[in-house]
């Protein structure tokens, strides 16, 4: 997966990023906030199988309306399940909003916690991730194991 860049203030997590592996480690400017640090633990968790909802605060200042209905809904898609644009499109009450909705889970600001990870195509095709199609794979499969001998 590599390494995670989370932001936030003494309100709540603003981002978990993807960071390349010779962008090197981020180094917190003065106190490291406790929605951080809770963040921290419930990723580990998460990443250790012991976790498959986040509760976490949040403190979002980004995105227009439409992007955070779209960001609102994608924890509603169970660990290990996956939804496609449509699905969401559908869920947000407009099903001819199918690119609006993957342009919005392309900008989600938290990655992994509200897992954008979790949509696909609507034939089941893995489409776009911010963090490349490896991660989504990746984390798609540890969710949901594929049985000995399946594929993607």
């Amino acid at each position: 997966m590599g390494l995670l860049e989370l932001r936030g203030t003494e309100a709540g997590l603003s981002a978990v990023l993807f960071q390349e592996e010779n962008e090197g480690a981020v180094t917190p400017v003065g106190a490291v906030p406790e929605c951080l640090r809770e963040a921290v633990r419930q990723l580990q968790a998460y990443f250790g199988g012991e976790l498959r909802t986040f509760d976490l605060a949040y403190d979002l200042r980004q995105g227009t309306d439409f992007q955070r209905r779209v960001w609102a809904a994608l924890p509603g898609i169970g660990y290990g399940r996956t939804a496609s644009y449509l699905d969401l499109a559908r869920q947000l009450g407009d099903p001819k909003a199918v690119r609006a909705v993957g342009a919005a889970n392309g900008q989600n600001p938290l990655a992994i916690v509200w897992p954008c990870h979790r949509v696909i195509g609507t034939s089941g095709q893995l489409t776009g991730y911010a963090g490349g199609l490896a991660r989504k794979k990746w984390l798609l499969a540890f969710e949901n194991p594929p049985a000995q001998g399946e594929l993607f």
